[in-house]
């Protein structure tokens, strides 16, 4: 009896681990495997006693016009949308279109519509950049008028956030 129930718990435990290891594996799997691809991005609310020290992090492509949306085409909030993205002459990635329908190739993001107002406000999930607390504030001084997010993009538009920086950082780093 006190056997099956030690086997039992150590059963439990291993699920456990096993669970959260996925769950960070799975979490971590654009850094691994994705395209690196630099795309615009703003800062606001750098930090909060609750989460610890981020920057919050706007996006040309987070935020589309209705005038940059094909006619017609319309989305509900919560919908899973796909962003094609151009690169320009600096190497920074921008908006070129979207769809409900996943594209078959080019360089594109998954996300999902927050708000669909006159604008459609898309979320990818690499809203919030967390840093030391000295980085954070570095961020906040350095970032006021806009960086360079370096995000890491899979083939499916699964995308991570691998860094910010500065845009005479950029040109230090640029592609």
């Amino acid at each position: 009896m006190k056997r099956s129930v030690i086997i039992g718990l150590g059963l439990a435990i291993a699920m456990q681990v096993v669970v959260v290891a996925g769950m960070l594996g799975n979490a971590a799997l654009p850094l691994w495997l994705g395209k690196e691809i630099r795309v615009k991005t703003v800062p606001r609310d750098p930090r909060s006693l609750f989460r610890g020290n981020y920057a919050r992090l706007d996006y040309e492509i987070g935020r589309l016009h209705k005038d940059e949306l094909k006619a017609g085409v319309s989305f509900r909030s919560g919908e899973v949308v796909y962003v094609s993205l151009q690169k320009d002459e600096n190497g920074i990635y921008g908006y070129k279109a979207v769809s409900s329908e996943r594209p078959d190739e080019g360089v594109f993001l998954r996300g999902r519509v927050e708000r669909h107002y006159n604008d459609l406000e898309i979320e990818y999930g690499i809203e919030a950049f967390f840093a030391p607390k000295e980085k954070a504030l570095k961020l906040e001084r350095d970032l006021s008028k806009g960086g360079v997010a370096i995000l890491m993009v899979m083939d499916n538009g699964r995308v991570a956030l691998k860094d910010v920086v500065a845009p005479s950082q950029y040109k230090k780093t640029k592609l």
